[in-house]
């Protein structure tokens, strides 16, 4: 067999108020490091659509599985941050056709988890940075990048925020995954999950996971750009060996 059979395409995934464009600098380094990567922007996110603040979290999800099934070879997602709830949901629905999932800050949900229950707004746009400080580290952020990711913020859509994921298939914990972490370290991280912690409760479930702890902000992908590339490689590659062997 030949290596590109077993050379995955990587999915990036963004999280809240990102398109592809948040991935600029990781795919930069990834097609460096020879990966084919390809960066989503997923419903709801795209400035230019009229119809964004009606996008729900099942189409962005569908968004995914279509970009999975438009793929020949295999796939490995990566899904920063809020974009675990959509990414869940696929790995729910098409569990046998993920290689592996690459976890950015962040972790699979649980069945029935909603983001912010109860919530009526249309949309939520970015918090000022004193707000979002408080809820998600912004370390090895400078003023630049602030300013750019103001810029380019788009308000995430309300049904989004409001949708409950609703997961079935234990085939899910079954699927390869690879957790960086980063405002929270792993050792910290598995503590919580062990303990039944509600955000990292199916982490514990995790039948065949690796951590990787990459010290910095929540958003990786501006402070520690390369680093993550690497990462993220070198996850790629480890599961084209066991692919392999």
């Amino acid at each position: 067999m030949t290596t590109d059979l077993y050379s995955p395409t990587i999915l990036l995934i963004p999280g809240h108020w990102l398109g592809a464009w948040a991935w600029d600098d990781v795919l930069e380094h990834l097609t460096g490091l020879g990966r084919r990567a390809v960066p989503i922007t997923l419903p709801g996110l795209d400035a230019t659509d009229p119809e964004r603040a009606s996008r729900t979290l099942g189409d962005q999800a569908a968004a995914i599985e279509q970009a999975v099934a438009s793929e020949t070879g295999p796939v490995i997602i990566v899904a920063h941050s809020g974009a675990n709830a959509p990414v869940s949901l696929v790995l729910d629905r098409l569990p046998n056709l993920i290689r592996r999932v690459i976890w950015v800050d962040s972790g699979p949900v649980s069945s029935g988890t909603v983001f912010a229950p109860g919530a009526d707004m249309e949309e939520l746009p970015l918090p000022p940075f004193e707000v979002l400080g408080q809820q998600a580290s912004l370390e090895g952020l400078g003023a630049g990048v602030l300013e750019r990711f103001r810029t380019r913020a788009v308000p995430e859509p309300g049904p989004v925020l409001r949708e409950s994921v609703e997961l079935s298939s234990e085939a899910r914990f079954e699927v390869p995954a690879t957790i960086i972490c980063c405002s929270l370290p792993s050792s910290q991280m598995m503590e919580l999950a062990t303990a039944g912690n509600p955000m990292f409760a199916d982490v514990a479930r995790l039948r065949n996971l690796d951590l990787l702890d990459l010290p910095t902000g929540h958003w990786p992908m501006w402070s520690r750009p390369a680093d993550l590339a690497a990462v993220i490689a070198e996850a790629s590659q480890s599961s084209e060996r066991s692919q392999s062997s």
